[in-house]
């Protein structure tokens, strides 16, 4: 297993972003909804949707977030607005630390995406209001840390994100 590209976004007005980078793994599934699915559950990611990435951005303030590409292509940008741009394509798998914003900036006609959430959590959707900013910090803190990382195989999570803490 490769490790992944990490994507390290600063806060930006009302979207805190978060000092854990989020976390890119190429190809690291198949281009398959259900096999996606079933290695997220596997590894403790549940609470599962299917379908596309929000047109608008956005963070979640009480769960951290795996997309998985199971069909197309799509660009996304993290850390608000004025973030950065990432294409991610069939097979790859993108972990979202809980307060970076993302928003879908185009995709393919046929673009299929499974999330979800470590030990099930719920997840809010939070539109990077300034008014907002503490009570969504404050949640993030809260935010409960995975358990496993989404990608069977892969130690890289932890590693990357316990380094972040010390």
């Amino acid at each position: 297993m490769d490790a992944p590209h990490t994507l390290l976004v600063a806060p930006e007005g009302g979207f805190p972003n978060s000092a854990f980078p989020a976390l890119l793994y190429r190809s690291a599934f198949p281009a398959d909804a259900d096999a996606i699915e079933q290695a997220f559950a596997d590894q403790g990611w549940s609470n599962a949707w299917r379908d596309g990435i929000f047109t608008y951005h956005h963070f979640h303030s009480t769960a951290h977030e795996v997309l998985g590409v199971a069909a197309g292509e799509v660009q996304v940008m993290l850390g608000g607005p004025s973030g950065q741009t990432t294409l991610l394509r069939a097979g790859d798998a993108l972990v979202i630390p809980a307060g970076v914003g993302h928003c879908n900036m185009g995709q393919s006609s046929n673009l299929l995406v499974i999330g979800a959430y470590p030990n099930g959590d719920d997840y809010d959707i939070r539109l990077g209001n300034r008014a907002e900013l503490q009570e969504a910090k404050r949640a993030i803190t809260a935010a409960r840390f995975p358990a496993r990382d989404p990608v069977p195989d892969a130690t890289f999570l932890h590693a990357l994100w316990k380094a972040r803490t010390a």
